[in-house]
């Protein structure tokens, strides 16, 4: 079993992390990823060599991501085989709850183990906030609750590595990318719950709360503009025909049709990462298919609200909401899904890592 530690401009919390470590499982192997942190910080890290850490450097910060990458990468070249547990330098994860996930992250190879949070107790809004809201976009975008889904503390059993490396991202998103291509790869995800433990409030994260957001909530954004610029060319497409033909019913399927054509090929080329995975005729079909459905289902919910006493407006607002969600999760996971399950023990390159290592 290794234990992975990616860290940018880490505080001694790092080194009474290893320390701990050390002193609790003398025989773990630890690999610590300094992501540009710089020379101000390179006590911490002299440090974690003089107690025997794998530490490998970034030139530059490249964000989270990209440190477990090289780690993953570093671990399948120096030790193949080997299951691995990805914990925070912040002092986030208490050694109990490294440990406990780390037994049950050799017990099954094709389930990750997440160390979840309960968010009981003095969670800085920040951090309650952004859990519940990737939480339900994950349900929205995989049908399956998780309940810490930007959890740090993370299982990984050996065979799972290559894929891990495959994965798109490389700051915080990747994570969560993790999380949302799993389920296609042929994963199933477990979770076990450990203590929720925020230190000053969290003053140690380096997460930027509205550029790091904007990358981890980025699939919904994309498609929530996608769905916007429908709207808008829908809307000039009607006018426009109405005006021209003075037929209000060849302007409607006029306006859908461009509106339809154009939303389908940003969702498949822009929005979801596996949308080409298809052939486009194929995808085009589902995609005509799911456009009849909601035009159904839109003028279903219309009428059930307009006969339970609800304005036009509100009843148009609710309507189109409920179903921008389950035109999202049906495209996320039905009609632009991963089309194969991946090779997932790829034959690996050796690399050349520059580290330091006490013999």
């Amino acid at each position: 079993m290794i234990i992975l530690i990616p860290a940018y401009e880490p505080d001694a919390q790092l080194l009474e992390l290893i320390g701990a470590v050390r002193a609790a499982a003398p025989s773990l192997n630890l690999v610590v990823v300094d992501d540009g942190s710089g020379p101000a910080y390179g006590q911490i890290f002299d440090g974690a060599r003089r107690a025997g850490v794998h530490v490998i450097a970034h030139p530059v910060n490249r964000g989270k991501g990209s440190a477990l990458k090289t780690g993953f990468a570093f671990i399948l070249d120096r030790f193949p085989g080997q299951d691995v547990v990805c914990a925070d330098s912040d002092g986030q994860h208490s050694v109990v709850d490294i440990l406990r996930v780390a037994e049950r992250a050799g017990t099954d190879a094709s389930s990750m183990v997440l160390g979840a949070r309960a968010f009981a107790g003095g969670v800085p809004a920040r951090s309650r906030i952004g859990n519940a809201a990737t939480r339900l976009l994950f349900r929205l975008a995989t049908g399956e609750r998780i309940p810490d889904t930007q959890t740090g503390l993370r299982g990984y059993p050996a065979g799972m590595l290559p894929w891990l490396l495959t994965v798109g991202g490389e700051r915080y998103e990747y994570e969560l990318n993790v999380l949302l291509e799993a389920k296609a790869a042929g994963y199933r995800i477990a979770s076990v719950g450990i203590a929720t433990i925020y230190l000053d409030h969290n003053a140690g994260s380096h997460f930027r709360p509205l550029a790091d957001s904007i990358r981890v909530y980025a699939p919904l954004l994309k498609f929530l503009l996608s769905s916007f610029a429908g709207f808008l060319i829908d809307t000039v497409a009607f006018l426009t025909l109405s005006a021209a033909t003075g037929s209000v019913l060849g302007a409607v399927v006029g306006a859908r049709c461009l509106s339809a054509t154009a939303n389908f090929l940003i969702n498949r080329r822009l929005v979801f990462r596996h949308g080409r995975d298809k052939p486009a005729s194929a995808a085009a079909a589902r995609y005509f298919l799911l456009a009849l459905f909601l035009l159904m289902a839109n003028y279903a919910l219309l009428t059930a609200l307009a006969g339970a006493g609800v304005a036009d407006l509100p009843a148009k607002l609710l309507t189109e909401l409920a179903l921008l969600a389950v035109s999202y999760a049906i495209q996320q996971r039905f009609l632009f899904a991963a089309g194969h399950k991946p090779d997932l023990v790829p034959a690996q390159p050796r690399h050349s890592f520059a580290v330091n290592r006490s013999k």
